[in-house]
């Protein structure tokens, strides 16, 4: 750290001098260096004042080229602190501004820190349909810009051979992240093969990183002793080459390796050299935590392991007993003692990943299921047998077995073992690459739960129907319809079960404007009980199931051996998650759960430098894996400078955690930069929340229109404390259409609502309500459709929503479908709009061509927005007609005029111009001045609660 203090000390005392001197270049030069040597150091958001810096400095004084690696810096700042919003926009803005330059070295590092990102993104939230699409769009182009650079090299510039070999490494972390550990071990190893034939130096950073990554596969794939020879080789490379950081993380990740195999003593030591390894460097306090967390686990693994010594000894005991009482009124009691036993040995070896001894206990409860005649352990016994297998990844025989309990479910009438073990062959039938095979048995298993009425093996069905749909077909409308299904889902059995309460939230500064039955039984399932009923049963499931006694019915051996199959350790910086398949994944909060969880990618680590150690990281404090993905890059900060980085970061995969029987494992957030393994999404569906003060503001409405069902938050119809039928109307038109095919919204025509009833009477928003609190989640509301209206800016939105991947918003969605405004007037107010999140809308815009008026006030667009606006306009060939902005209160600041000054046709059209609110300053002056002189039609300018002083105002006043 002193040759950085020093370095520091020096970058300052030449960027001082170039300031004096009036040299920009320089100066934006050496305030790029200083963010860089801040960056290496952790200290993030002091780098990112000093780049802003050399934003401000290229972006005024230099030439647009110059811009390109102030972009990349920024855009990797703010990845690292997990601002995705704008990393994406300086990512883009990298790529845009590479492309216009045709710079294709420039165009490779932009696709792949956009890849990093969007694959970050998508592990930090497994429902975000556009993120893994981006994430393989990005990561393969950089790879064929890779290739062509490498094949056809710039003059005067590098082989780009280790970009070549990076791009190799991030495609099979991407795989591995997809569970195609075949491919990716075919990806990552090719990596490594053309790092022999070019003769890359053996102790190459590059190679690091694909040995982090194989011994990451080889430790999915059972294969140990090639899992240990790959992450001892990473170990060594870091070592040689002075990669602190990457030692300990592989360390961490040999440690994870000796506790799959239960060698705990050894694991520890691992975790020991990290921990000593994560002390000896600056600002990596998370990283030091994080290894002190895993240490305690393995510690309380080791006395989980002691406990089942108990109980082997006490089987063995039971053993002899029951030799005693063989043909006596004992011998069954005996046999049911031996049972119970064997179910907290079970537990306990799922606890711990120990699936050889899972195994052989399941075998033995499977022959006493035998001797006592009972059916459904019967079937419980080759359930659990089937996961053994499973996780063993013993695929055929997982099939068999699963098969045979599926069968004996059959055979008693056991509808949720149907429907569970359906689930579970999906998952082996995923696990081999028959994805069809395996989406049959999903929407199986989800039939036979609709069938049962059990919403929450519904909700498992329908995650893994929504895996499939998105990760192995690619079919994104379906995906985003099936998630949708989920949450409606998930709410009515939240919202029956406890209402929600929150405040409305209302901005100060705008002014107003304007059957599902389910059942509780768990084997007949031939009744079907009130809602209120089912859903108390429900969640008496997901929070009690640990009351039950070992000889009951062993509906939770079921569900656990399949969800809760014990903590998995993380290959790097967060260890602790369940070793379940690679695909299928239940998380559960306790000895049991209801809900199968859905197939799940796993988290990603980067394994250097890049890392994101800021405090925000463990604040956040989310339950479930978040973890760093800092993908290899060629991450030089600024072309200029000599002193680049390492060129990407070593990859780390781990899947997500799931919280186990023992109560100490609960997971906290470490980096959540790249990306978390997504949160646990089956988990939040059975952990109704239970929150104090009952609201409406938060229930969930169920509306009909037509023959569907949809549901609405009742917070989005509010207006004040009282429900607006109004709002009631547009949600609800605007939730119908989006739930429409894709070849009915073709038309765009918009449902035009008309009364709305309950209990075929019209009912007032003061009725409404009433009836909401009388319901209680129970009937719906019925709205009538009085016609249909062409809304063709709606209609384009969605499809450029669609081809960006994007989600619509539906605030906006509701401004635009206003009845009262017309098309030419868009009014987009208040709808938490941002630099990216706008981009549908602008694209719409520009197919639209007509615009009057634009109000996009009160949302948080920079000057990102305005530039996209400047270049709409000139493609526009509405060349005439008035026209009027209003911008306030967003964080528009000074430049943003600038982009209105170089648009003719916004000079020639613009008559009215709020711009108030927004970060302006007296810098703006000379732009504010060009307007007036220029903008001739304009009669009414707006820059109250601004920062401009009384020297801009008389500068005004002199034109």
């Amino acid at each position: 750290m002193a040759k950085d203090e020093a370095q520091l000390i020096a970058a300052k005392r030449a960027y001082r001098s170039a300031k004096e001197l009036g040299n920009r270049r320089e100066e934006a030069r050496w305030a790029n260096l200083i963010g860089d040597i801040l960056k290496n150091r952790g200290e993030y958001v002091e780098a990112l004042k000093w780049l802003r810096i050399d934003f401000k400095i290229s972006s005024d004084y230099l030439p647009e080229k110059d811009l390109l690696p102030t972009c990349q810096s920024i855009g990797e700042l703010y990845l690292r602190l997990q601002d995705f919003e704008n990393a994406l926009y300086y990512q883009k803005e990298h790529l845009r501004l590479a492309k216009q330059a045709d710079d294709l070295v420039e165009q490779q590092r932009a696709n792949t820190q956009l890849g990093r990102t969007y694959h970050e993104m998508f592990m930090k939230n497994e429902n975000d349909h556009s993120a893994i699409h981006n994430a393989k769009k990005y990561f393969k182009s950089a790879m064929e810009l890779a290739k062509t650079l490498k094949e056809n090299p710039p003059s005067n510039s590098s082989s780009f051979l280790k970009e070549y070999v990076d791009a190799h490494n991030n495609i099979g972390m991407l795989e591995m992240d997809l569970d195609n550990l075949a491919e990716a071990e075919k990806i990552l190893a090719k990596g490594l093969q053309i790092c022999d034939e070019e003769e890359v130096n053996e102790n190459d950073d590059g190679r690091s990183r694909l040995h982090h990554n194989l011994g990451f596969v080889y430790t999915e794939l059972r294969m140990w002793d090639k899992a240990k020879e790959h992450i001892k080789k990473d170990i060594l490379i870091c070592k040689n080459i002075g990669h602190c950081q990457g030692e300990a993380k592989g360390y961490i990740n040999l440690g994870e390796l000796c506790n799959r195999v239960q060698k705990y003593e050894d694991a520890i030591l691992s975790y020991q050299k990290a921990l000593d390894l994560a002390k000896s460097m600056e600002d990596e306090d998370a990283l030091a935590h994080q290894i002190n967390h895993n240490i305690q686990i393995v510690r309380e693994y080791i006395k989980v392991m002691d406990e089942m010594k108990k109980e082997e000894q006490n089987l063995k005991k039971l053993k002899r007993s029951l030799s005693m009482a063989r043909g006596t009124s004992s011998e069954r009691k005996c046999l049911l003692q031996q049972m119970a036993t064997l179910d907290t040995l079970i537990e306990k070896s799922s606890t711990i990943s120990a699936w050889s001894k899972h195994r052989e206990f399941a075998k033995m409860k499977k022959r006493i299921a035998n001797e006592v005649h009972d059916k459904e352990k019967l079937g419980d016994s080759f359930l659990v047998i089937g996961e053994s297998y499973e996780k063993l990844r013993n695929f055929q025989k997982a099939h068999k077995w699963y098969t045979r309990s599926l069968e004996t479910y059959k055979l008693i009438g056991n509808f949720e073992g149907q429907a569970l073990t359906k689930v579970n062959i999906g998952d082996v039938l995923d696990s081999i690459g028959d994805w069809k095979g395996a989406l049959d048995a999903f929407e199986e298993g989800y039939r036979i739960a609709v069938q049962a009425n059990l919403p929450c093996v519904q909700i498992s069905a329908l995650e893994n129907m929504h895996y499939s749909k998105m990760i192995r077909f690619d079919n994104v409308e379906e995906a985003r319809r099936l998630q949708l299904k989920i949450s409606n889902l998930k709410q009515l059995i939240n919202g029956g079960a406890k209402a929600l309460d929150a405040d409305e939230d209302c901005c100060p500064e705008t002014e107003t404007e304007g059957d599902d039955g389910f059942s509780g039984n768990r084997s007949d399932n031939s009744g079907s009980p009130e809602k209120s009923e089912l859903l108390s049963t429900c969640l008496k499931r997901v929070f009690s199931i640990e009351d039950m006694e070992d000889h009951e019915p062993l509906w939770p051996d079921k569900k656990v051996r399949k969800q809760n199959s014990g903590p998995k350790e993380k290959v790097k910086d967060f260890p602790w998650t369940t070793e379940e398949s690679p695909k299928g994944f239940c998380k559960s909060t306790g000895a049991s759960q209801t809900a199968l969880g859905r197939k799940r990618v796993r988290m990603v680590l980067s394994d250097n430098e890049d890392e994101l150690h800021n405090e925000a990281a463990y604040s956040r404090g989310v339950l479930g894996n978040d973890s760093l993905e800092d993908v290899a890059t060629s991450n030089e900060f600024k072309a200029r400078n000599n002193d680049a980085g390492l060129a990407g970061e070593h990859q780390c995969v781990s899947p997500v955690a799931s919280n186990c029987a023992i109560s100490f494992y609960n997971p906290i957030s470490l980096e959540e930069s790249a990306c978390s393994y997504k949160s646990d999404n089956s988990k939040g569906a059975q952990s109704g929340k239970e929150l104090k003060s009952p609201s409406i503001t938060k229930r969930c409405i169920r509306v009909k229109v037509e023959d569907a069902l949809i549901y609405i938050e009742a917070e989005a119809c509010m207006r004040g404390n009282e429900l607006s039928i109004e709002d009631l109307r547009a949600e609800a038109a605007c939730s119908y259409y989006l739930q429409l095919t894709s070849e009915r919204r073709l038309s765009g025509l918009l449902p035009v609502m008309g009364p709305v009833k309950w209990e075929g009477q019209v009912i007032s928003s003061v009725e409404a309500d009433e009836i909401l609190k009388s319901i209680q989640g129970e009937g719906w509301i019925e709205v009538l459709v009085h016609g249909w209206v062409h809304k063709r800016l709606i209609k384009l939105y969605i499809d450029c929503c669609n081809k960006l991947s994007e989600t619509p918003n539906m605030k906006l969605l509701k401004k635009l479908y206003n009845l009262e405004v017309s098309e030419d007037e868009v009014v987009v107010s208040d709808c938490d709009l941002q630099d990216m999140s706008i981009v549908p809308l602008l694209d719409a815009l520009h197919a639209h061509k007509t615009i009057s008026f634009l109000d996009v006030s009160h949302n948080m667009l920079g000057n990102g927005t305005i530039e996209k606006l400047r270049q709409l306009f000139l493609s526009s060939c509405q060349k005439y007609g008035g026209l009027a902005l209003d911008l306030h209160c967003n964080l528009f600041g000074p430049t943003a005029l600038f982009q209105i000054c170089e648009c003719p046709v916004l000079l020639d059209r613009l008559e009215v111009l709020n711009i108030s609110g927004n970060r302006l300053t007296d810098a703006c002056g000379s732009y504010l001045s060009a307007i007036l002189a220029n903008c001739k039609a304009l009669y009414s300018l707006n820059i109250e609660r601004c920062s401009v002083t009384t020297r801009t105002i008389q500068r005004l006043l002199m034109h």
